[in-house]
Formats: C-alpha cells, sequence, structure tokens
C-alpha cells in the first residue's frame, strides 16, 4: 500500500494495536508520541515526535499522510483533535477517524459526556471524509483490580448491579483500522459495545472462572465510593463529584446498552468479556 496514516496516542492501548493492526495489514504507519525514545512499535513503523500545543510538530508529522487516527488524552476538551483537524486539512488528508466516548453529548451521564462533543464536531465539520467511534466501557478497565487482587482484598463496585455493554479494546481498534483503510465507512458514528450487558460483579464472577479460584467484590456506598476515590485515586472535589454523577449513571442502568455496530463493521461478533480475560489471564495471574 502507498497510504500514509498517522496515528495519534500511539502508545496507549487502543493506538498501539491500532498500529500494529494496520502493519499486518501492509499499510504505512507513523506513530505520533511525545517521547518517540519510549515508543516501542512493529518493525517498519516511523515514529516521530507532535504535541497538540506544538502546531510544527503536527505540520511535519501529517506531512504525506493521506489519514489519521485522533486519538487524545482523556479529560475535558483542550482544543486537541480541531488543531489535529485543522493540520490534517492544511496537510492534505483525506480522512479522520476520531475515538469519542459511548453517550457523549447526553449530559446526564456525567461531565465526561462533554468531553469530545468538541472534537467530534471540529472533525465533522473539518470537509474531510470522517468517522466517529464511540465505544463503551473496555474491558481493560478491570486491570484496575490489580492492585486489591495481589493484597487478597476484594475489588471495589462503586456502580452496583448496573450493568455496561463492555467492550474488547482490540475490537475497539480493529473498526478503526476498517475506517482508516476503507471509504465505506465515511460519514459514520459507530457506538461500539460488546455482545453483552455485564456488571462488575457479573465481570468478577467470569475472571473468577478463568482464573480458578475467587475474585470476590464489595459493595460501595455513595459515601464509600467518595472516600475510595479520595484515598485510593487522589480525586476530591468537583471532579470527584462528576466521577460519581457517571457512576450513578451507570448504578441506574444508564449504560446497559449493546449495539451491532461491531458486527456490521467486522463481520462478526463482538467479542466477549470472557474471551478477553481467557486471552489476558496471564496479566492477573501474579496478582
Amino acid at each position: 500500500m502507498d497510504r500514509m496514516i498517522l496515528v495519534t496516542g500511539a502508545t496507549g492501548t487502543i493506538g498501539r494495536d491500532v498500529v500494529r493492526q494496520l502493519a499486518e495489514r501492509g499499510a504505512k504507519v507513523r506513530a505520533l508520541t511525545r517521547d518517540p525514545a519510549k515508543a516501542r512499535v512493529p518493525a517498519g513503523v516511523e515514529v516521530v515526535r507532535g504535541d497538540y500545543g506544538d502546531p510544527a510538530s503536527l505540520d511535519a508529522a501529517l506531512a504525506g499522510a493521506t489519514a489519521a487516527f485522533l486519538l487524545r488524552p482523556p479529560g475535558p476538551e483542550g482544543g486537541e483533535d480541531a488543531a489535529l483537524a485543522t493540520a490534517a486539512r492544511n496537510a492534505g488528508v483525506a480522512r479522520l477517524v476520531k475515538l469519542s466516548a459511548v453517550f457523549t453529548g447526553d449530559f446526564a451521564s456525567g461531565p465526561s459526556a462533554r468531553w469530545h462533543v468538541d472534537g467530534e464536531r471540529a472533525v465533522r465539520d473539518s470537509g474531510l471524509a470522517w468517522t466517529v467511534l464511540q465505544p463503551s466501557s473496555f474491558a481493560s478497565n478491570t486491570l484496575s483490580w490489580l492492585d486489591a487482587l495481589r493484597a487478597g482484598q476484594p475489588v471495589p463496585n462503586m456502580t452496583g448491579d448496573g450493568g455496561s455493554g463492555v467492550i474488547d479494546p482490540r475490537d475497539v481498534a480493529e473498526v478503526a483500522v476498517r475506517a482508516l483503510l476503507d471509504a465505506g465507512h465515511a460519514g459514520r458514528t459507530y457506538v461500539l459495545t460488546g455482545p453483552e450487558v455485564i456488571s462488575v460483579p457479573g465481570q468478577a464472577a467470569v475472571l473468577a472462572e478463568v482464573l480458578g479460584r475467587p475474585v470476590p467484590t464489595r459493595d460501595l456506598s455513595v459515601d464509600g465510593t467518595r472516600d475510595f476515590l479520595r484515598t485510593a485515586w487522589g480525586m476530591e472535589g468537583s471532579r470527584a463529584e462528576g466521577v460519581l454523577t457517571g457512576l450513578a449513571f451507570v448504578r441506574a442502568g444508564g449504560n446497559a446498552l449493546v449495539t451491532e455496530d461491531v458486527a456490521e463493521v467486522l463481520g462478526r461478533p463482538a467479542r466477549t468479556f470472557r474471551s478477553w480475560a481467557a486471552d489476558n489471564v496471564s496479566l492477573f495471574e501474579a496478582s
């Protein structure tokens, strides 16, 4: 292939897998990172330094690219997507694929619903072919349980029996790769979920079966969750209250959403949480 695809956020969970899958399909890939020395990429992948606050670095990274994958750090919008969309248009890039999040724009789901609103608008208004991906909760979020498991403690359950359409990050990356390579996804917004709604206790039960040992959970009240956010994550004030709003949304069943968008794009069902856990069991076995 003679196309060059720029992948931002190339060292994170999704970006790293997008880079790998593109390289395996023979695409020319350029990985954007703030610290190229720390990047670990497949042979043949070009690594470049870039920072959203440095327009010249974005211009250089996009030179000769035909498509770009936009992945910015989680948190409130800081103009990153608009900066990259503008630079992409100026560089003659034809296609943008943005990683957003489920329930973007639905402010009842919590402050995170605002994080990608401006970025999605910038991509859609760029004048380029665009695709927006809105994934649900990642299966890999359960890796945050490792400290509790290593300490022999139950994992915290901050959402009760509220379930989510938990998705395997590999499926998100594979959909992104299809959207970057194939023209048929232009102008589409895909809401990406796994094939089932599963709660924290449900995920713990699956993981226990895969590991062959108990994975207990402990239910936290709102006050208990607030204390946990403060002591375990150093999160207080309005930031913690925003997280509590999002957790309450899940607890009340707001995130109990399953779509067929993964199957539509990939031609196969989305992977289950059990599949992800089985394929990543080694990450938990030392815990």
